[in-house]
């Protein structure tokens, strides 16, 4: 039996959600071999970025928990992993002080990347944080009104990757935007799975996710979409020159996209966790590979 310091930090654990930070690391990797592979690679910058990312998504977590349990979209009859709020394991004053903690220690490292790299960090994260709470809280909630995977692309990609290319080499690489798709998209196709499998029951509190929106076959179209684009993006990136084919290393994790589409062309309810877990793993992987690929790719290597 757990003690009341186990069932504490338990709960604390279940609420950061660890399974989705790779969502924060991998566009940091991406954004750091950018920096690489246009000359430079500033070490400092980089942890500091990696902190803050993984400090907003755990932020964006708690905000998650409190606010969808505050609106209703959180029931007995959930089907994902345990929300600790609706579970009463957590109070919600708890999960608030949380949230506004992660996003201070956030908000500490924007404070050396605002010295590395100037005010325009302050306005990225501000962004930032604002965007992690709106998706569930506010008048008009973006998880709410269908907005979530183009925020997710938006905040995850081109925020994310083009954000830390910048604090480290002060300047955006034009390889950033392009490879800034792949950690976006895979980023938007687990929430999607995540809104498949809680399409019904969004449904029924007012939750218009793109998935209530579009339906079951829409949404699985969605998700196939998006891992189709971004395993594109890696030979687009080498037909147009821009990258060498070590960025094609990425494909190495194309059985684990075939699985999961194939799973989720018929997996329904609590089956859908599973797949939700795998692609957030999928996402760090190919994240892993690609970000590997630009950085062997690149012409020199200078550590600052």
């Amino acid at each position: 039996m757990d003690t009341p310091a186990c069932s504490f930090w338990r709960a604390w654990w279940l609420a950061v959600r660890p399974a989705t930070l790779s969502l924060g690391v991998a566009p940091v990797l991406v954004g750091t071999a950018c920096a690489h592979q246009a000359g430079g690679l500033n070490v400092g910058a980089a942890l500091a970025a990696l902190a803050g990312a993984v400090l907003l998504q755990i932020g964006a977590n708690l905000s998650n928990d409190v606010f969808d349990f505050e609106k209703g979209a959180d029931a007995a009859e959930r089907l994902g992993p345990t929300r600790v709020v609706q579970a009463g394991m957590l109070s919600a004053a708890a999960v608030r002080t949380g949230m506004a903690i992660s996003f201070a220690l956030a908000t500490v490292a924007g404070v050396y990347l605002v010295a590395v790299a100037g005010p325009v960090v302050v306005v990225i994260g501000l962004l930032s944080i604002v965007s992690a709470i709106a998706y569930t809280a506010g008048p008009y909630p973006l998880g709410y009104n269908g907005l979530g995977e183009v925020f997710v692309v938006l905040f995850f990609g081109f925020v994310a990757v083009v954000g830390t290319a910048f604090v480290q080499v002060r300047a955006v690489p034009g390889l950033a935007w392009l490879a800034s798709l792949p950690p976006g998209l895979l980023s938007a196709a687990v929430l999607t799975v995540n809104n498949i499998r809680d399409r019904e029951s969004d449904a029924r509190v007012g939750k218009r996710t793109l998935a209530v929106r579009l339906g079951r076959r829409g949404a699985f179209a969605e998700f196939v979409a998006l891992l189709g684009v971004s395993y594109a993006v890696p030979l687009v990136m080498v037909l147009a020159q821009l990258a060498r084919a070590t960025v094609l290393l990425s494909w190495a994790t194309l059985p684990v996209a075939l699985l999961l589409v194939r799973r989720l062309a018929h997996d329904e309810g609590r089956l859908l966790n599973r797949s939700l877990v795998t692609t957030a793993r999928l996402t760090l992987m190919f994240g892993i590979l690609f970000s590997a690929g630009i950085a062997f790719g690149a012409p020199t290597f200078e550590l600052r």
